[in-house]
């Protein structure tokens, strides 16, 4: 049987720490700032937005949101989003995506600061991952499964790590994170040939292939830990991970669940780097 990893107890140690900076800050009359910029109104998108403003207002991070119409040309799109690149009293943006197809994500991705690209939109930053530059914000979501595997004690030097997935929102930018910490690193994929058998070899498995229960207990041993960075619903309608977490769990070392898992430490890493931001624009060492 697994021991099941919390995000509850990494995140509550995150939020601590981030409330001790934020009246550091405060001292300096600074007052960190996060602009949301959400088109239009995805269920999704205001689900995450309500509970960030939320968790983020709680140590004292002023959010603000701009809620841009589905239908705004892209002309006034760049103008607005400007506006917000340039405000002083944001520190960091959040821009949900993918923007409507008749916006041209790419301009956007050029146009943002790389000091307030907090969920690493900006080639900046994506450069400064790969080169392992600790100056760039990685996105939120590969830095919380960092937060997890280091505050639950777990040395990655030299382990066996398989990652499923190789998109540039997590697969790839975490294993340049694991990398850093000297993990031996497998980038597998859902074309990947006997996966299971690439998978059950690792020491950590790290599944962000966005399939629901695809890791199921032929993918691990008694000795792996499971990471499980999926978010998906379920045939009964229940929202779900990449790992069928019932059998599993049964079996493997250690396992995240979800809900309850990386997506509970998720929104703590945007408030951190948020706060980051703040202290590089107003040039305060932490």
């Amino acid at each position: 049987m697994s021991v099941v990893i919390k995000g509850a107890d990494v995140a509550a140690a995150v939020k601590k720490e981030l409330q001790e900076e934020t009246q550091k800050l405060a001292l300096h009359g600074i007052v960190p700032g996060l602009g949301i910029v959400r088109v239009g109104a995805k269920p999704d998108d205001l689900a995450y937005e309500r509970s960030a403003v939320k968790k983020l207002g709680e140590i004292g991070i002023r959010c603000q949101v701009f809620e841009l119409s589905e239908n705004i040309s892209q002309q006034d799109f760049f103008n607005e989003f400007e506006k917000i690149n340039t405000n002083p009293d944001i520190h960091g943006i959040l821009l949900f995506r993918p923007l409507p197809r008749h916006l041209d994500e790419e301009t956007v991705k050029n146009m943002i600061n790389p000091l307030k690209d907090v969920d690493c939109m900006s080639p900046v930053n994506i450069a400064k991952i790969f080169s392992g530059d600790d100056t760039g914000f990685s996105p939120c979501t590969p830095e919380a499964v960092m937060e997890i595997l280091d505050r639950s004690g777990i040395d990655l030097q030299g382990k066996r790590t398989v990652v499923i997935g190789r998109s540039m929102v997590v697969g790839k930018p975490l294993s340049m994170l694991l990398l850093k910490k000297n993990a031996t690193v497998t980038i597998c994929h859902t074309k990947t040939k006997d996966l299971a058998k690439t998978c059950a070899d690792a020491e950590v498995l790290i599944a962000a292939a966005g399939k629901a229960k695809m890791v199921t207990a032929d993918f691990v041993t008694e000795k792996s830990i499971v990471i499980d960075v999926g978010i998906n619903v379920d045939e009964n309608g229940k929202l779900c991970g990449d790992v069928d977490f019932e059998s599993v769990s049964l079996k493997a070392a250690y396992i995240t669940p979800v809900p309850g898992g990386v997506g509970t430490v998720t929104s703590w890493v945007l408030a951190r780097h948020v706060v980051r931001a703040s202290r590089y624009l107003n040039k305060v060492d932490k």
